[in-house]
C-alpha cells in the first residue's frame, strides 16, 4: 500500500510539473532551439513546408513529414537557410527557406548543445543558380544535393592524388594537406563564410567519386582546377550535415 501511495504521489508531482509548464512558467530551451507558431503548411511526399512566426519574424521552414496544426506551437533545432529554393513538387519558389531536422510539439535536445547549439547561418545556399526539392532528399539529415557521375578523365596535378586514392585512404590522409585536381560540378557560394565546391576527376572508389571542398576562392561550374587543402573526415556541422570526407580551407592553384 505504501508503494502504491508513493507511485500516486510521484504521478501527482509529475502532473504538477507538467501543469507548471503550461501555465506560463518559462521552459529553458537549449541554445539553438527555436519556438514558433505555425501559420501555414504544405505537404509533399517527403517534406512538410511550414510558414511560421517567431520573435516577430515570419519565415518558411521545411523538415520531415509531421502533423502540424495551424496556430499550434512548435519547436525545431539547428537550421540551414537556402536561398531561391525551388520546390517542383509544390510548383513554388521560396526566396529563403530554412531546412531543419525535425518539427515537433516538444523542444528537442540538440546533439551539439554542449557547443552552444550554434545555428548554421549561411547567407544563401544556391545550387548552381538554384536548388530544388529534387536535390534535397539524400543528404545525411535534411538537405542534400543529388550527385551524378560525369564522363570525364582528369589527370592528377603534379604532386597530387586522385579522388579515388583519397577516398580509399582517407584515414591515412586525415589531417594532412593534399593536392587534388578535378572538374567543378557544383558551386555553393558564401555558406558559413566559405564557398563549397564539388569536383570529380573520373576516378572512384566503391562507387564514391565526388569530393567536397571548402574554400574562399571562386570557381565556375565546368572549370578544371587544382586545389590544395587539409583533409578532414567525418566532419559534423550539426543539423544533420555530416561529411565523410572534406578538403578544407583549400586554395586554388590554377
Amino acid at each position: 500500500m505504501k508503494k502504491l501511495f508513493f507511485i500516486i504521489g510521484l504521478l501527482l508531482v509529475l502532473c504538477s510539473c507538467s501543469e507548471n509548464k503550461s501555465t506560463g512558467n518559462a521552459v529553458a530551451l537549449d541554445p539553438g532551439v527555436h519556438k514558433v507558431i505555425a501559420l501555414e503548411s504544405l505537404n509533399t511526399s517527403e517534406y512538410i513546408y511550414v510558414k511560421v512566426s517567431g520573435n516577430g519574424v515570419e519565415k518558411w521552414i521545411a523538415g520531415p513529414l509531421a502533423e502540424i496544426k495551424i496556430g499550434g506551437e512548435y519547436y525545431y533545432g539547428n537550421e540551414m537557410p537556402i536561398a531561391n529554393f525551388v520546390s517542383k513538387k509544390l510548383n513554388k519558389t521560396f526566396d529563403m527557406i530554412y531546412f531543419v531536422e525535425s518539427i515537433s510539439a516538444e523542444p528537442p535536445v540538440l546533439k551539439n548543445s554542449n557547443s552552444g547549439g550554434q545555428n548554421m547561418n549561411p547567407q544563401s545556399m544556391p545550387q548552381g543558380q538554384q536548388m530544388s526539392d529534387e536535390d534535397a532528399s539524400t543528404h545525411a539529415g535534411s538537405v542534400a544535393a543529388k550527385t551524378e557521375k560525369i564522363a570525364i578523365e582528369v589527370k592528377p596535378a603534379k604532386g597530387g592524388i586522385t579522388i579515388a586514392e583519397l577516398i580509399a585512404n582517407k584515414e591515412k590522409y586525415n589531417g594532412r594537406k593534399v593536392v587534388i585536381k578535378g572538374k567543378v560540378t557544383k558551386f555553393n557560394a558564401d555558406v558559413m563564410d566559405r564557398n563549397w565546391i564539388h569536383i570529380q576527376d573520373g576516378t572512384e572508389t566503391n562507387g564514391k567519386f565526388d569530393l567536397t571542398i571548402t574554400s574562399k576562392d571562386l570557381v565556375n561550374v565546368g572549370d578544371v582546377v587544382s586545389f590544395e587543402g587539409k583533409v578532414a573526415i567525418n566532419k559534423d556541422f550539426g543539423a544533420g550535415y555530416v561529411y565523410e570526407i572534406l578538403l578544407e580551407q583549400a586554395v586554388k592553384l590554377n
